[in-house]
């Protein structure tokens, strides 16, 4: 059965602020499966950063979490690890293979790609997928049936 967060999420909704964005992550977070992965679509400013840092706040991570758009991918511990992979700058799936992100995804983890669409093939079919969009009345959030 879906938790209240992720029925929400299904049906689609708005946040007017980053605290609520985040609010909404980390309490989707506390019922995200053992080794989870989320798929992260939407423009520049759409907030898909903002959601991984609620993420990491309902997983217990402590401290800054940014973008890791030059660095390409940050690890953060917390109840279990959080991998924050920012695709935007790669130019394939195949790329992924050398900067070894499979070596970090150890049980139990939660994997949070932003730009899924860069490494489709290698996204798991079994991938949340979040459609997030800037809009005149805040950020619209919405979970892919």
């Amino acid at each position: 059965m879906p938790t209240s967060a992720e029925a929400r999420l299904r049906a689609g909704l708005t946040t007017q602020s980053a605290a609520e964005t985040q609010a909404l992550a980390a309490e989707l977070a506390q019922s995200l499966p053992p080794d989870a992965v989320l798929a992260l679509h939407g423009d520049l400013g759409a907030g898909k950063t903002t959601f991984v840092q609620g993420l990491a706040r309902g997983l217990g991570v402590v401290g800054p979490v940014t973008s890791p758009t030059f660095s390409i991918y940050n690890l953060h511990r917390g109840r279990r690890l959080l991998v924050h992979l920012d695709a935007y700058r790669l130019d394939s799936a195949a790329q992924l293979d050398a900067l070894m992100i499979d070596d970090f995804l150890v049980s139990p983890y939660c994997l949070a790609i932003e730009w899924p669409e860069k490494v489709s093939d290698w996204v798991p079919a079994a991938a949340l997928h979040l459609d997030l969009a800037l809009t005149a009345t805040g950020h619209r959030i919405q979970l892919q049936a």
